[in-house]
């Protein structure tokens, strides 16, 4: 039994309200500072309270009214990043599904040796190999376009990894039951394993839309036409967009805006991505 001890309860209420609002704070600046005029923050004094502008600068930011200010265009920005995000997050999915599907069912030579190698390639994130990465895009003729932004990001050896495991936890008696019903490897796949396999996938999505969005160097290498700039890119070069003192009224409500679509997936799918992280019995 578990005892009741009010002073231990408020104790850990306490440290978990003050991990929360360490965490909200920068995003509580950043919101404030998107309500005020550029004049404001450029005068020395943080405010902490929102001020007046709010629609005034959301208004801005959101037509053509920040283009007229040398800034790059929103809306575009934030679609760029939607298809880039997506494209990562069902790339990366359906990639590693087949990968570690034909690695667990299917007995071919030199499996293993294979899955070893896709997982040895956590040991070369982006930033290591960007160059020749970049180089083979480039030859391929793929940059500002959206498959020079997805495709070099689709493979992932942690999905695979991932996959391989829940696929190891399904009884070896579906297999055999579907074999007996005359299923072959692609109805198994479709009809049994996805199907059982899709709290993880919710939660993998969830986590690579998350990864996809918040991509910086990659979009920042890949694209020099305004028409395929990110978001998270954007944000930088609207910075350095006007030749006076930056407009970090206009900024911050762009990073703001930027936050939302991740927020927006977590929220959505919070039930299956905590189901999916934690669920280990099929």
């Amino acid at each position: 039994m578990v005892e009741n001890r009010p002073f231990y309860t408020f104790l850990t209420h306490a440290i978990l309200i003050l991990g929360v609002a360490l965490v909200l704070f920068p995003v509580w600046i950043a919101f404030v500072a998107s309500t005020h005029t550029s004049f404001r923050l450029n005068s020395g004094i943080a405010p902490f309270w929102p001020g007046g502008e709010l629609w005034t600068n959301y208004s801005l930011i959101l037509s053509d009214g920040a283009s007229r200010n040398g800034l790059p265009p929103v809306l575009p920005m934030m679609l760029n990043s939607l298809v880039m995000a997506l494209g990562v997050a069902f790339g990366k999915i359906v990639i590693c599904i087949l990968s570690a599907f034909a690695i667990v069912y299917f007995r071919f030579r030199f499996r293993m040796v294979a899955f070893w190698a896709i997982f040895m390639t956590l040991m070369l994130p982006v930033e290591v190999r960007i160059v020749p990465t970049f180089q083979v895009v480039a030859g391929m003729g793929l940059l500002n376009s959206y498959a020079g932004l997805v495709v070099p990001l689709i493979a992932s050896a942690t999905a695979t990894f991932l996959y391989r495991q829940v696929f190891l936890s399904i009884p070896d008696e579906m297999l055999e039951a579907a074999r007996i019903d005359g299923a072959g490897p692609l109805k198994f796949l479709w009809d049994i394993v996805i199907p059982l396999t899709r709290t993880s996938t919710a939660a993998l999505f969830v986590i690579l839309f998350v990864y996809g969005w918040n991509q910086y160097l990659w979009p920042l290498l890949v694209t020099t036409q305004p028409d395929y700039y990110t978001v998270v890119m954007g944000i930088q070069r609207i910075a350095r967009a006007v030749d006076s003192e930056p407009v970090w009224n206009l900024v911050m409500g762009v990073a703001v805006m930027a936050m939302l679509p991740p927020v927006i997936v977590v929220i959505a799918m919070q039930k299956l991505f905590v189901r999916g992280l934690t669920e280990t019995e099929k």
